[in-house]
């Protein structure tokens, strides 16, 4: 189960209010989902509409939204620890997360931040069905 960090928690780890924090565990094999882009980028999306956060790699995330789009955010040139560790945190002051806002990966063992990065456009996608 994804689900965002408590407030608690994300105190404790001396984040700054407003943070957002996710936690993503899935599997290898469903990491990078082939997705079709179905329409432009776009720069900024609701944070209050995401539902859920998929780390696919250190470089591909993909956000799950309220009413069931979903948006793909390609970092460029990827961002260390992030496919590994699955999880990040953000900081906004705004209601909306853009391109070029900066993700920190998040470490659980010991607690501890990591890469900062700049995420990229929102491209809306249809996710591919895994074959079984």
């Amino acid at each position: 189960m994804r689900r965002p960090i408590s407030t608690l928690t994300a105190t404790a780890l001396t984040i700054s209010a407003g943070m957002a924090l996710w936690i993503n565990h899935s599997s290898a094999r469903d990491r990078v989902p082939v997705a079709t882009p179905v329409g432009k980028p776009e720069f900024c999306i609701p944070h209050r509409r995401i539902t859920e956060s998929l780390v696919r790699s250190d470089s591909v995330i993909d956000f799950k939204m309220r009413g069931g789009k979903v948006y793909r955010v390609t970092i460029e040139g990827g961002c260390p620890g992030l496919g590994f560790e699955g999880r990040f945190g953000y900081s906004t002051s705004l209601d909306k997360l853009c391109a070029s806002d900066i993700i920190t990966v998040l470490y659980v063992s010991p607690i501890a931040s990591g890469a900062r990065c700049a995420l990229g456009p929102f491209q809306p996608v249809t996710l591919v069905p895994a074959e079984k």
